[in-house]
Protein backbone atom coordinates (compact mmCIF):
# COMPACT_ATOMS: atom_id res chain seq x y z
CA UNK A 1 0.00 0.00 0.00
CA UNK A 2 1.34 3.70 -0.77
CA UNK A 3 0.28 6.99 1.65
CA UNK A 4 0.35 10.36 1.33
CA UNK A 5 3.05 10.60 3.38
CA UNK A 6 4.97 8.11 1.19
CA UNK A 7 4.74 9.98 -1.73
CA UNK A 8 5.13 13.62 -0.20
CA UNK A 9 8.68 11.96 1.50
CA UNK A 10 9.75 11.32 -2.17
CA UNK A 11 8.99 14.79 -3.77
CA UNK A 12 10.46 16.53 -0.38
CA UNK A 13 13.58 14.88 -0.19
CA UNK A 14 14.15 15.89 -3.72
CA UNK A 15 12.63 19.76 -2.83
CA UNK A 16 12.62 20.29 0.97
CA UNK A 17 9.74 22.52 1.77
CA UNK A 18 12.55 24.52 3.98
CA UNK A 19 13.35 25.74 0.64
CA UNK A 20 9.91 27.63 0.05
CA UNK A 21 9.58 31.19 0.19
CA UNK A 22 8.02 32.69 3.11
CA UNK A 23 5.10 33.81 1.61
CA UNK A 24 4.53 30.16 -0.14
CA UNK A 25 2.25 27.49 0.69
CA UNK A 26 3.57 23.78 -0.35
CA UNK A 27 3.13 20.88 1.36
CA UNK A 28 0.14 19.15 1.79
CA UNK A 29 -2.73 21.72 1.51
CA UNK A 30 -6.09 19.32 2.31
CA UNK A 31 -5.95 15.92 3.13
CA UNK A 32 -4.31 13.13 5.42
CA UNK A 33 -0.75 11.99 5.38
CA UNK A 34 -2.11 8.81 6.64
CA UNK A 35 -4.91 8.65 3.77
CA UNK A 36 -3.94 5.39 1.25
CA UNK A 37 -3.32 6.38 -2.51
CA UNK A 38 -4.18 4.89 -5.24
CA UNK A 39 -2.95 6.72 -8.11
CA UNK A 40 -2.34 10.30 -8.73
CA UNK A 41 -2.92 13.16 -10.87
CA UNK A 42 -0.21 15.69 -11.95
CA UNK A 43 -0.98 19.56 -13.14
CA UNK A 44 -0.06 22.79 -12.62
CA UNK A 45 -2.66 24.67 -11.07
CA UNK A 46 -5.28 23.09 -9.15
CA UNK A 47 -8.94 24.20 -10.57
CA UNK A 48 -12.40 22.89 -10.64
CA UNK A 49 -12.05 21.75 -14.14
CA UNK A 50 -8.70 19.64 -12.87
CA UNK A 51 -11.14 18.26 -9.54
CA UNK A 52 -13.56 16.62 -11.59
CA UNK A 53 -11.08 15.34 -13.58
CA UNK A 54 -9.87 13.47 -10.81
CA UNK A 55 -12.74 12.59 -9.30
CA UNK A 56 -13.88 11.37 -12.87
CA UNK A 57 -10.66 9.34 -12.91
CA UNK A 58 -10.86 7.81 -9.59
CA UNK A 59 -7.38 9.45 -8.40
CA UNK A 60 -7.36 10.31 -4.86
CA UNK A 61 -3.94 13.03 -4.85
CA UNK A 62 -3.54 15.71 -6.99
CA UNK A 63 -0.06 16.87 -6.99
CA UNK A 64 0.37 20.57 -8.29
CA UNK A 65 3.29 23.16 -8.69
CA UNK A 66 1.23 25.97 -7.46
CA UNK A 67 -0.62 26.07 -4.38
CA UNK A 68 -4.28 26.17 -4.35
CA UNK A 69 -3.98 28.42 -1.71
CA UNK A 70 -1.22 31.33 -0.89
CA UNK A 71 -3.38 33.38 1.84
CA UNK A 72 -5.60 32.04 4.78
CA UNK A 73 -9.28 30.89 3.81
CA UNK A 74 -11.09 32.40 6.30
CA UNK A 75 -14.60 30.02 5.38
CA UNK A 76 -15.68 27.79 3.29
CA UNK A 77 -18.52 29.79 2.10
CA UNK A 78 -18.31 28.45 -2.35
CA UNK A 79 -17.74 31.99 -3.54
CA UNK A 80 -14.86 31.77 -5.41
CA UNK A 81 -12.84 28.60 -7.21
CA UNK A 82 -10.39 28.04 -4.20
CA UNK A 83 -13.49 27.46 -1.95
CA UNK A 84 -14.98 25.41 -3.88
CA UNK A 85 -12.36 23.06 -5.07
CA UNK A 86 -11.42 22.89 -1.21
CA UNK A 87 -14.99 21.69 -0.32
CA UNK A 88 -15.12 19.25 -3.63
CA UNK A 89 -12.10 17.99 -2.26
CA UNK A 90 -12.74 17.15 1.05
CA UNK A 91 -16.62 16.17 0.13
CA UNK A 92 -14.39 13.38 -2.30
CA UNK A 93 -11.70 12.57 -0.56
CA UNK A 94 -9.11 13.89 -2.34
CA UNK A 95 -5.64 15.10 -1.26
CA UNK A 96 -3.90 18.15 -2.54
CA UNK A 97 -0.18 18.82 -2.69
CA UNK A 98 1.75 21.35 -4.05
CA UNK A 99 5.17 21.74 -5.02
CA UNK A 100 6.37 25.58 -5.26
CA UNK A 101 9.40 27.59 -4.58
CA UNK A 102 10.83 25.14 -2.65
CA UNK A 103 10.65 22.59 -6.46
CA UNK A 104 11.99 26.72 -8.10
CA UNK A 105 15.24 26.24 -5.84
CA UNK A 106 16.67 23.24 -6.81
CA UNK A 107 19.11 23.39 -9.59
CA UNK A 108 16.72 19.86 -11.10
CA UNK A 109 13.96 21.59 -10.05
CA UNK A 110 11.67 23.84 -12.90
CA UNK A 111 14.16 25.89 -14.00
CA UNK A 112 16.28 22.73 -14.42
CA UNK A 113 13.42 21.26 -16.53
CA UNK A 114 13.78 24.03 -18.73
CA UNK A 115 17.87 24.26 -19.21
CA UNK A 116 16.73 20.03 -20.09
CA UNK A 117 14.16 20.93 -22.80
CA UNK A 118 16.54 23.61 -24.32
CA UNK A 119 19.74 20.83 -24.44
CA UNK A 120 21.48 22.89 -22.10
CA UNK A 121 25.35 21.20 -20.77
CA UNK A 122 27.23 23.08 -18.00
CA UNK A 123 24.46 23.68 -15.93
CA UNK A 124 24.74 25.89 -13.19
CA UNK A 125 22.10 27.55 -10.31
CA UNK A 126 22.37 31.32 -11.52
CA UNK A 127 21.54 32.90 -8.13
CA UNK A 128 22.82 30.52 -5.76
CA UNK A 129 21.07 30.64 -1.61
CA UNK A 130 21.58 28.69 1.11
CA UNK A 131 23.76 28.38 3.58
CA UNK A 132 26.76 25.56 4.42
CA UNK A 133 27.61 23.91 7.63
CA UNK A 134 30.35 22.03 8.49
CA UNK A 135 29.01 18.84 10.75
CA UNK A 136 31.81 17.68 13.14
CA UNK A 137 31.26 13.93 14.74
CA UNK A 138 33.07 11.69 16.76
CA UNK A 139 33.59 7.99 16.87
CA UNK A 140 35.25 4.94 17.85
CA UNK A 141 37.65 3.80 14.74
CA UNK A 142 36.24 0.65 13.78
CA UNK A 143 33.09 1.99 13.37
CA UNK A 144 33.85 5.56 11.62
CA UNK A 145 33.33 3.99 7.83
CA UNK A 146 30.09 3.42 8.27
CA UNK A 147 28.98 6.93 10.61
CA UNK A 148 30.67 8.48 7.98
CA UNK A 149 29.03 6.90 4.92
CA UNK A 150 25.24 7.01 6.76
CA UNK A 151 26.00 10.32 6.50
CA UNK A 152 27.17 10.63 3.19
CA UNK A 153 24.18 9.45 2.13
CA UNK A 154 22.18 11.46 3.81
CA UNK A 155 23.35 14.08 1.56
CA UNK A 156 26.40 14.89 3.07
CA UNK A 157 29.77 15.61 1.09
CA UNK A 158 28.61 18.25 -1.64
CA UNK A 159 31.27 20.52 -2.83
CA UNK A 160 30.30 21.60 -6.30
CA UNK A 161 30.42 18.91 -8.44
CA UNK A 162 32.36 16.57 -5.95
CA UNK A 163 30.81 14.17 -4.01
CA UNK A 164 31.80 12.39 -0.33
CA UNK A 165 34.18 14.65 0.70
CA UNK A 166 35.18 14.41 4.09
CA UNK A 167 37.99 15.38 6.45
CA UNK A 168 38.90 13.02 8.65
CA UNK A 169 41.59 12.93 11.79
CA UNK A 170 42.25 10.56 14.13
CA UNK A 171 42.73 10.86 18.43
CA UNK A 172 41.78 9.81 21.92
CA UNK A 173 38.40 10.45 23.29
CA UNK A 174 38.06 9.95 26.81
CA UNK A 175 34.89 9.56 28.93
CA UNK A 176 33.70 8.60 32.37
CA UNK A 177 30.51 6.30 32.33
CA UNK A 178 27.94 7.15 35.51
CA UNK A 179 25.31 4.80 36.88
CA UNK A 180 22.17 3.80 34.41
CA UNK A 181 24.70 4.14 31.46
CA UNK A 182 25.17 1.39 29.27
CA UNK A 183 28.78 2.02 27.15
CA UNK A 184 29.56 0.53 24.29
CA UNK A 185 32.94 0.57 25.78
CA UNK A 186 34.92 0.95 28.82
CA UNK A 187 32.96 0.41 31.90
CA UNK A 188 31.18 2.22 34.46
CA UNK A 189 32.59 4.29 36.79
CA UNK A 190 36.05 3.70 35.33
CA UNK A 191 37.56 6.63 33.11
CA UNK A 192 38.14 5.45 30.02
CA UNK A 193 40.43 6.20 26.62
CA UNK A 194 39.20 5.75 23.07
CA UNK A 195 41.22 5.75 19.75
CA UNK A 196 38.44 7.92 18.26
CA UNK A 197 38.39 9.30 14.28
CA UNK A 198 36.78 13.21 14.37
CA UNK A 199 35.22 13.64 10.67
CA UNK A 200 33.95 16.62 8.82
CA UNK A 201 31.50 16.90 6.67
CA UNK A 202 29.60 19.74 4.85
CA UNK A 203 26.06 19.59 4.61
CA UNK A 204 23.65 22.33 3.39
CA UNK A 205 21.41 23.63 6.32
CA UNK A 206 18.19 22.22 4.49
CA UNK A 207 20.06 18.31 4.92
CA UNK A 208 21.39 18.84 8.05
CA UNK A 209 18.44 17.06 10.00
CA UNK A 210 18.32 13.97 8.18
CA UNK A 211 22.36 13.78 7.49
CA UNK A 212 22.11 14.15 11.65
CA UNK A 213 19.43 11.46 12.20
CA UNK A 214 21.56 9.05 9.92
CA UNK A 215 24.38 9.93 12.17
CA UNK A 216 22.12 9.29 15.39
CA UNK A 217 20.86 6.03 13.76
CA UNK A 218 24.26 3.91 13.14
CA UNK A 219 26.73 5.78 16.04
CA UNK A 220 27.15 2.89 18.45
CA UNK A 221 27.32 5.40 21.79
CA UNK A 222 24.47 5.97 23.72
CA UNK A 223 25.02 10.20 23.65
CA UNK A 224 27.22 10.58 20.67
CA UNK A 225 28.73 14.09 20.23
CA UNK A 226 28.48 16.35 17.01
CA UNK A 227 28.50 20.32 16.19
CA UNK A 228 27.89 22.05 13.56
CA UNK A 229 29.23 25.68 12.43
CA UNK A 230 27.89 27.58 9.69
CA UNK A 231 30.99 28.04 6.99
CA UNK A 232 31.46 31.24 4.65
CA UNK A 233 30.88 28.94 0.79
CA UNK A 234 26.94 29.83 -0.16
CA UNK A 235 25.43 26.07 -1.68
CA UNK A 236 26.29 25.60 -5.69
CA UNK A 237 23.03 23.61 -5.44
CA UNK A 238 20.30 25.50 -4.51
CA UNK A 239 18.68 28.86 -5.68
CA UNK A 240 16.86 30.49 -8.53
CA UNK A 241 17.57 29.39 -12.47
CA UNK A 242 20.29 28.18 -14.62
CA UNK A 243 22.37 29.16 -16.92
CA UNK A 244 24.44 27.04 -19.32
CA UNK A 245 25.05 26.14 -22.96
CA UNK A 246 23.52 25.40 -26.15
CA UNK A 247 25.38 22.09 -27.72
CA UNK A 248 25.66 24.99 -31.08
CA UNK A 249 25.54 28.82 -31.23
CA UNK A 250 22.34 29.53 -33.06
CA UNK A 251 21.03 32.76 -35.14
CA UNK A 252 18.90 34.32 -32.38
CA UNK A 253 15.86 34.67 -34.62
CA UNK A 254 16.07 30.56 -35.44
CA UNK A 255 16.17 30.36 -31.39
CA UNK A 256 13.26 32.31 -30.98
CA UNK A 257 10.97 30.73 -33.38
CA UNK A 258 12.66 27.31 -31.58
CA UNK A 259 11.78 28.32 -28.19
CA UNK A 260 8.49 29.57 -29.46
CA UNK A 261 7.55 25.73 -30.86
CA UNK A 262 8.86 23.81 -27.82
CA UNK A 263 6.55 25.77 -25.46
CA UNK A 264 4.29 26.30 -27.25
CA UNK A 265 4.05 29.81 -26.77
CA UNK A 266 1.24 32.04 -28.16
CA UNK A 267 3.80 34.82 -28.25
CA UNK A 268 6.98 35.57 -27.01
CA UNK A 269 7.66 39.18 -26.23
CA UNK A 270 11.37 40.58 -26.56
CA UNK A 271 13.70 43.23 -26.25
CA UNK A 272 15.58 44.18 -28.92
CA UNK A 273 18.28 41.69 -30.96
CA UNK A 274 21.88 42.74 -29.92
CA UNK A 275 23.32 39.51 -30.53
CA UNK A 276 22.63 38.05 -34.10
CA UNK A 277 23.47 34.05 -32.42
CA UNK A 278 23.09 32.89 -29.07
CA UNK A 279 25.22 30.21 -26.93
CA UNK A 280 25.09 30.89 -23.57
CA UNK A 281 21.21 31.04 -22.39
CA UNK A 282 20.09 31.86 -18.82
CA UNK A 283 16.31 30.54 -17.92
CA UNK A 284 14.09 30.68 -14.66
CA UNK A 285 10.56 29.24 -14.38
CA UNK A 286 7.71 31.50 -13.41
CA UNK A 287 8.33 35.24 -12.41
CA UNK A 288 12.16 35.39 -12.78
CA UNK A 289 12.23 39.32 -13.56
CA UNK A 290 14.36 39.44 -10.23
CA UNK A 291 17.11 37.73 -11.63
CA UNK A 292 17.58 40.07 -14.78
CA UNK A 293 20.81 41.79 -13.17
CA UNK A 294 22.22 37.99 -12.41
CA UNK A 295 21.66 36.93 -16.05
CA UNK A 296 23.50 39.83 -17.60
CA UNK A 297 26.54 39.37 -15.13
CA UNK A 298 26.44 35.66 -16.18
CA UNK A 299 27.14 37.03 -19.45
CA UNK A 300 24.46 34.91 -21.50
CA UNK A 301 23.29 35.93 -24.27
CA UNK A 302 19.65 35.89 -23.64
CA UNK A 303 17.36 35.32 -20.50
CA UNK A 304 14.08 33.80 -20.92
CA UNK A 305 11.74 33.85 -18.29
CA UNK A 306 7.83 35.35 -17.31
CA UNK A 307 5.97 37.86 -16.14
CA UNK A 308 8.54 40.48 -17.15
CA UNK A 309 6.52 44.31 -16.50
CA UNK A 310 7.35 46.84 -19.27
CA UNK A 311 10.42 48.86 -16.92
CA UNK A 312 12.54 45.82 -16.43
CA UNK A 313 12.83 45.31 -20.07
CA UNK A 314 14.56 48.78 -19.69
CA UNK A 315 17.14 47.15 -17.77
CA UNK A 316 18.63 45.09 -20.98
CA UNK A 317 20.40 48.28 -22.12
CA UNK A 318 21.57 46.27 -25.48
CA UNK A 319 24.03 43.55 -23.08
CA UNK A 320 21.07 40.91 -23.30
CA UNK A 321 17.85 39.59 -25.28
CA UNK A 322 15.25 39.70 -22.63
CA UNK A 323 12.33 36.91 -23.46
CA UNK A 324 9.20 36.43 -21.62
CA UNK A 325 7.53 33.22 -23.22
CA UNK A 326 5.26 33.80 -20.20
CA UNK A 327 4.51 32.00 -16.80
CA UNK A 328 2.59 28.87 -17.56
CA UNK A 329 4.65 28.39 -21.05
CA UNK A 330 7.81 28.45 -18.87
CA UNK A 331 6.35 25.90 -16.33
CA UNK A 332 4.50 23.67 -17.72
CA UNK A 333 6.95 20.74 -17.55
CA UNK A 334 7.74 20.85 -14.16
CA UNK A 335 4.52 17.98 -13.73
CA UNK A 336 7.72 15.51 -15.50
CA UNK A 337 9.34 16.12 -12.69
CA UNK A 338 6.86 14.53 -10.37
CA UNK A 339 6.21 11.87 -13.29
CA UNK A 340 10.31 11.03 -12.86
CA UNK A 341 10.46 10.68 -9.40
CA UNK A 342 7.15 8.57 -8.65
CA UNK A 343 7.84 6.37 -11.09
CA UNK A 344 11.30 5.86 -10.50
CA UNK A 345 10.49 5.21 -6.91
CA UNK A 346 7.31 3.80 -7.08
CA UNK A 347 7.17 1.68 -10.50
CA UNK A 348 3.76 0.38 -9.91
CA UNK A 349 1.71 3.50 -8.66
CA UNK A 350 -0.49 5.11 -11.03
CA UNK A 351 0.27 8.21 -12.03
CA UNK A 352 -1.58 10.65 -14.97
CA UNK A 353 -0.62 13.70 -16.22
CA UNK A 354 -3.71 16.23 -16.00
CA UNK A 355 -5.53 16.92 -19.78
CA UNK A 356 -6.58 20.00 -18.47
CA UNK A 357 -5.10 23.01 -19.88
CA UNK A 358 -4.94 25.62 -16.60
CA UNK A 359 -3.13 28.26 -18.72
CA UNK A 360 -5.94 31.42 -17.74
CA UNK A 361 -4.23 33.62 -20.53
CA UNK A 362 -5.11 33.07 -24.41
CA UNK A 363 -3.47 34.84 -27.32
CA UNK A 364 -5.43 36.14 -29.98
Amino acid sequence: MTYVKDITALIEAFAPLSLQEDYDNAGLICGDPGNEVSSALLCTDITEAVIDEAIAGHHNLIISHHPLTLQGVKNLVPDNYIKRCLLKAIRNDLNLYAAHTNMDAVIKGVSGKMAEKLGLTDQTVLQTNGRLFSLTFFTPEKEAEKIRTAVLEAGGGHIGKYSHCSFNNRGLGTFLPQEGTHPYCGEKGHLHTEAEIRTEITVPEYLLPSCIQALKSVHPYEEPVWNTVCIDNVNPSTGFGIVGYLPEETETRVFLQQLKQLFGCGTIRHTGICCPTVKKIAVCGGSGAFLIRHAIQSKADIYITGDIKYHDFFQAENRIILADIGHYESEQYTKEIFYELLTKKIPKFAVQFSKVNTNPINYL
